[in-house]
This record gives structure tokens, C-alpha cells and sequence, in this order.
């Protein structure tokens, strides 16, 4: 009898030892979590404030646009960009390679060179900027050109908007431009090759668009029209697409510009259910 009570002792400290050791390991992953998280929250405050405020373009247009910037995790690998020279309006929407924190750090590159090509570039093009762009992506990654290079870098809509002259450069890697005009939607196409290593490198095309009062247009990632949902979210559900996107701005063209991000917000919202947001959302809408 005194044997077994010597096992089940010993048993009971092997046992409490072992719980000891989850409840340790437990805390300590907790605690890594929390750093990580800790960390990336700051990373969060140091992306946004790179970016241009909002009331940057409210300055110059007053409440004639929108920007829905939706992120998948806390940090994003999409981004805006805005900038103002001589009453022309640059405005950009990118999604970078990735998301989540290899985004981001794409993310800031790309703010950076577009920052110095502004200070380089005297007579602005659209297309001008992006082929800058690239060639500062390029060297910056190391893409020396060859075959299995990596494919890192950015899809971009970069658009210049004269506010006298109501003329738009527009030009696209990858990403288009959709014009709305008198409830039809005009579609301009980007190249088709990213701000990064491709096996044919080409100039961007400058797509010279004279607006009109009343148009609006908008600049997009893929993430809104790729985002799982519908009706069937317990199978899985289907993406919203790009069809469903373009009859979706059509009908809000009689709505303000932030009721128009509402609208879009509440519908992506409504559609994803409780699915997972499957990537960053990044939507730019400016009326003339």
C-alpha cells in the first residue's frame, strides 16, 4: 500500500510538473503575441503617417471625393498617394505585393520614390511617373532582369487631375481607370505589367481624358471585387467581381461623394457576411 501511494505521489508531481511547464509555455507565447501585435499597432501609426491625409484632396476639391481604405490585417499592403503642383491633382492607388507586414514595407518603398520622382520630374506625366517608379523599384529589390527573379513589386492606377482645365492623364500597371459619364461607365485600360520586374518591360501609356462637370471617376485595387460573399456564405461563397462593382457605382451616381463611401463600405460589408476579408480594399472616387 505504501508503494502505490508513493507512485500515485509521484505521479501527481510528474503531473503537476507538466502543467506547470504548458501553463509557462502558454504565458510566454502569450507574451510574444503580444509584442508582435505591440509592434505591428506601431508599424500601423508609422504607415498611416506617411500617408497623405484625407484633407489633403478636401482642401483642393472641397467633399468631391472618397477614399475607402479597408485593410485586411492591421497593417496594409495597399496604399493612396496624393500630391499638388500647379493646380494638378496626383492621385494613386496601389496594391503592393502581398499583404499584412511584406506589404507594407513595400507599401512605404513605393511612398518614398514617388516622393523623390515628384522632386525630379519637371513637366508631369502620368505614364512618366510610373516608368520612374519602376526603374526605383527595380534597382531597390535587386531584379536584375533574368529568369526566376522575384516577382516583388506594385499594381498602381496614377492618375493626374488639372482643376482649371479639367484634363486627366491617366496611367495603369496593371490596374484601370473607370470614368463615369451621364450613368455610363467608360472602362481605361492599364498595361498589362506591373511597377517591378516583368520578362517585357515596356513604357507606360499616358491616357489624356478630358473631363467634363458632373463625371466621376475612380481608381481601385482588386480587394473589393475579389472579396468572397453572397448568398451562399456556408458554401464558401463567390466573389463580388468586377461586373457587379461597375453596376453597383452606376447606381449611386446621384449620391454624394461620402455617401457613395458609405454606400460601398456597407455593401462589401453586407456581402462578405461573416467570411474572412480575403485582401486589402482600396477605393478612390473623385466627382468634377
Amino acid at each position: 500500500m505504501e508503494a502505490q501511494r508513493d507512485e500515485i505521489e509521484r505521479q501527481k508531481d510528474e503531473i503537476t510538473g507538466q502543467r506547470n511547464i504548458a501553463i509557462a509555455q502558454r504565458d510566454e507565447i502569450a507574451h510574444q503575441k503580444k509584442e508582435i501585435t505591440d509592434s505591428i499597432h506601431y508599424a500601423r501609426r508609422i504607415q498611416q503617417a506617411v500617408l497623405p491625409p484625407p484633407k489633403f484632396l478636401s482642401d483642393l476639391i472641397k467633399e468631391n471625393y472618397f477614399i475607402l481604405n479597408k485593410p485586411r490585417d492591421i497593417v496594409s499592403g495597399d496604399y493612396y498617394w496624393l500630391a499638388e503642383r500647379d493646380s494638378q491633382i496626383i492621385i494613386a492607388a496601389a496594391d503592393c505585393t502581398g499583404h499584412g507586414v511584406p506589404g507594407a514595407f513595400m507599401s512605404l518603398l513605393g511612398v518614398t520614390f514617388l516622393k523623390e520622382i515628384m522632386g525630379k520630374i519637371k513637366e508631369l506625366t502620368a505614364n512618366e511617373i510610373l516608368d520612374e517608379l519602376r526603374k526605383s523599384v527595380i534597382n531597390a529589390l535587386h531584379q536584375p532582369g533574368v529568369q526566376n527573379t522575384t516577382r516583388d513589386g506594385m499594381d498602381m492606377a496614377l492618375c493626374i487631375y488639372n482643376i482649371d482645365t479639367l484634363e486627366l492623364q491617366f496611367a495603369g500597371a496593371n490596374n484601370p481607370l473607370w470614368l463615369v459619364r451621364d450613368q455610363v461607365l467608360t472602362e481605361y485600360k492599364a498595361d498589362k505589367q506591373p511597377i517591378g520586374f516583368y520578362e517585357e518591360n515596356k513604357p507606360f501609356t499616358n491616357n489624356i481624358i478630358q473631363l467634363n462637370k458632373g463625371d466621376a471617376f475612380y481608381i481601385f485595387s482588386d480587394g473589393y471585387a475579389d472579396q468572397f460573399g453572397g448568398p451562399k456564405v456556408d458554401e464558401g461563397g463567390k466573389k463580388f467581381k468586377y461586373s457587379r462593382f461597375k453596376e453597383l457605382l452606376i447606381s449611386i451616381q446621384n449620391e454624394k461623394m461620402p455617401v457613395q463611401h458609405d454606400i460601398l463600405l456597407e455593401t462589401i460589408e453586407a456581402w462578405r457576411g461573416p467570411l474572412y476579408q480575403v485582401d486589402d480594399i482600396l477605393v478612390i472616387g473623385v466627382r468634377v
